[in-house]
């Protein structure tokens, strides 16, 4: 996945998020939805640990496309 593709995904869940998150306010979410919130920022995380990773690689005059996502147990640990 390319760059820009990364970053088309990573508006894509943000938009989610911020639905799910608007929803949540007042009402609250219904269980699926507090599932699915959770999946969209794990799978943030994932796409912004792989957009990094491409860059160090372009960064470092390596491949990009050698970079692979990483598991969500994996990236969920990193501190920020």
């Amino acid at each position: 996945m390319a760059d820009g593709e990364i970053l088309g995904r990573i508006d894509e869940l943000i938009a989610e998020e911020h639905e799910l998150r608007t929803r949540s306010v007042g009402v609250g979410l219904s269980g699926g939805d507090k599932d699915r919130l959770t999946t969209v920022e794990q799978q943030l995380d994932q796409c912004w640990d792989l957009l990094r990773q491409r860059r160090a690689k372009t960064e470092f005059h390596e491949n990009p496309d050698d970079a692979a996502a990483r598991p969500v147990s994996e990236v969920e640990s990193y501190r920020q």
